[in-house]
C-alpha cells in the first residue's frame, strides 16, 4: 500500500503576489477544498504534513549570495519587482519562499527516509522552476526544486534524478542551471515556447557536452488536447525506462496546462495529470523504490488547480 505525505498549512499560502495577480493564495485552498470534499483526509494513506522553513545557508546550495541578499532586503520593504516585471516583492516574500523551499526538502526527506512508510509525497506551492540562481522569474523566486537536487545528491547520495515537469511553460530555471549535468535527466512537455513564456524548450535542445542527450523537451502546439499529451507523453515514458533509470523522480504538475488557465493555451483535462502520475508511478516503482516528490507548479484558474492536484494525488496511491 502505498503512503503519500501531503503539505498544507496557512504558511504555504503566504507564498502569494497579492488578489490582483495570477498567483494568489487562493490556489492552495482551491486543493485543499476539493481534497476534503472527496474525504480524502479520512484515508491512512495520506499523511498530512506541516509547511517546514527552510535556511539561509541551504539556498546557498543553489542561489548566488548577492541573490539571496537581494530578496532579503526586498522582503523587509516589500517594493518593486525580483525581475523585469513578472514577480513583484512583498513584505514577507523571504520567508514564504523560505517555506516553499523547506517543505520541498522536507518532502524529499520523508520519501528518502520512507517516513512512516511514505512513498511519495506532494508540496502543492513547490515547483517554482523559472528561478535562476541569481534572480527570479515567471512568479518564482527561490528554485526549489533546484535545491532539492542538490540536496538529493548531497545528503543522501543519489546520482540518477528524473525531472518530469508537465507545466504549460518551459522549466527553464531547471534546464539551463542543469544543462550540462549528465545525472540530471530532464523531461519536459510544454506549450511551444513560440507561444509561451519563456519562449525555450526547444526539441532540439538536449543538453550540453557530457550531457548531451540527457534532457528531453517535448513543446506542444496550442490547443493541444489529451489526445496529443498521451502520445507525446510516450516519448517521456521511454526516456525514463531506457536511458534515464532514476533512483528519484521529482514531478512538477502544474496545472496551467488544463483548458480554461488565462495565461496559457493548451486544452488537457485531468486526464492528462491521471495518465502522467499513472505512469511515473509505475516507473517509480519498478526503478527507484516508488520515490517520488511532486510539486505543484503553476495554475491560475482554480477549478482547474483543484481537479489536476486532486488527480495527481489520488494517484499516487
Amino acid at each position: 500500500m502505498c503512503k503519500t505525505a501531503i503539505f498544507f498549512g496557512e504558511e504555504l499560502s503566504r507564498y502569494n503576489f497579492g488578489q490582483y495577480h495570477p498567483f494568489d493564495s487562493d490556489r492552495i485552498y482551491a486543493f485543499w477544498s476539493k481534497f476534503k470534499s472527496e474525504k480524502l483526509y479520512e484515508s491512512n494513506q495520506f499523511m498530512i504534513e506541516a509547511p517546514v522553513l527552510t535556511d539561509e545557508q541551504t539556498l546557498l546550495s543553489f542561489h548566488d549570495r548577492d541573490y539571496v541578499e537581494l530578496v532579503k532586503k526586498a522582503s523587509k520593504h516589500g517594493r518593486g519587482f525580483l525581475d523585469t516585471g513578472d514577480t513583484p516583492a512583498f513584505e514577507g516574500v523571504f520567508e514564504a519562499s523560505c517555506y516553499v523551499v523547506g517543505s520541498t526538502l522536507k518532502a524529499l526527506e520523508v520519501v528518502m527516509e520512507n517516513t512512516g512508510g511514505i512513498d511519495h509525497a506532494f508540496n502543492p506551492i513547490g515547483g517554482l522552476h523559472h528561478s535562476r540562481r541569481d534572480s527570479a522569474g515567471g512568479f518564482c523566486v527561490f528554485n526549489d526544486i533546484g535545491i532539492a537536487i542538490m540536496e538529493a545528491r548531497k545528503k543522501y547520495g543519489i546520482k540518477r534524478i528524473a525531472y518530469v515537469d508537465i507545466d504549460a511553460h518551459h522549466g527553464d530555471g531547471v534546464f539551463y542551471e542543469f544543462e550540462e549535468d549528465p545525472l540530471m535527466f530532464f523531461c519536459d512537455i510544454h506549450e511551444d515556447g513560440k507561444f509561451l513564456y519563456p519562449g525555450s524548450g526547444s526539441q532540439l535542445e538536449t543538453g550540453l557536452g557530457r550531457a548531451e542527450g540527457t534532457k528531453l523537451n517535448v513543446p506542444m502546439p496550442p490547443n493541444s488536447t489529451d489526445r496529443h499529451f498521451v502520445n507525446a507523453f510516450k516519448k517521456i515514458e521511454e526516456f525514463i525506462e531506457k536511458i534515464a533509470k532514476p533512483e528519484l523522480i521529482i514531478l512538477q504538475c502544474g496545472a496551467d496546462s488544463l483548458s480554461g488557465d488565462p495565461i496559457t493555451h493548451l486544452c488537457y483535462t485531468s486526464y492528462a495529470h491521471k495518465y502522467a502520475t499513472d505512469s511515473l508511478h509505475r516507473l517509480a516503482h519498478s526503478h527507484c523504490n516508488g520515490r517520488i516528490v511532486a510539486l505543484g507548479g503553476g495554475g491560475y484558474n482554480k477549478m482547474n488547480i483543484a481537479d489536476a492536484w486532486t488527480t495527481v494525488v489520488k494517484s499516487l496511491i
